[in-house]
């Protein structure tokens, strides 16, 4: 089971702690309502679905969505998201009452989008000499065998497109909470940038 709550990245900050300055990411963590409780006899699992950020151009929903949130009474939202835990109930309102300084979290979000990138910048190769007279600077190298098989093994390390992949932080310290304003601190980096979306698990 994974208890946890939507929130996005406000940016970076310092918290004094003492004598020591730690780096720290401010998340804007809820609150959020539970919009659907799935059981295991209905669904064939447990999980609800909490919404959040309410959508502000009403236009923007659909009249399937708009009945959805009216079961449970609850504006429509621009963020829909599960987690496997059935600790909540229908209607109820999700805070950031359920972590406390000192906690250790799991962060999911979304990296920053590079584009297409070469390989040294994609899979850090570390590229031939710099050298005017070199003809092998940036480039790949090698990729593969000639006569067999005729053609690149698949998982090939290339160039290609970079970012804007799913990445998940486990045991992400919660510096400092502050439940009037739905603010959490938590040491270190998150995936994404300022304003991204991310998922907050209470570590088990």
């Amino acid at each position: 089971m994974s208890k946890g709550i939507i929130g996005k990245k406000i940016g970076m900050s310092q918290h004094f702690n003492g004598g020591e300055l730690i780096p720290v990411t401010v998340i804007q963590a809820g609150p959020c309502k539970v919009v659907q409780k799935k059981t295991a006899e209905t669904d064939g699992y447990e999980a609800v679905q909490l919404s959040f950020e309410e959508e502000k151009k009403k236009n923007r929903i659909t009249k399937a969505m708009a009945g959805h949130f009216k079961k449970t009474e609850t504006p429509p939202h621009r963020v829909l998201r599960e987690f496997r835990t059935g600790e909540f109930e229908a209607g109820q309102v999700v805070t950031i009452d359920m972590f406390k300084k000192g906690d250790m979290i799991t962060v999911s979000g979304t990296t920053k989008g590079k584009g297409f990138a070469g390989v040294m910048k994609r899979h850090n190769f570390a590229g031939g000499p710099g050298g005017h007279g070199s003809m092998f600077n940036r480039a790949p190298g090698s990729i593969g065998a000639s006569s067999y098989p005729s053609r690149v093994w698949p998982g090939k390390k290339l160039p290609g497109h970079m970012g804007v992949a799913k990445k998940t932080i486990k045991n992400l310290e919660i510096v400092d909470v502050r439940p009037d304003q739905n603010l959490l601190f938590v040491r270190g980096a998150v995936p994404g940038g300022v304003n991204g979306l991310l998922l907050i698990y209470k570590a088990d």
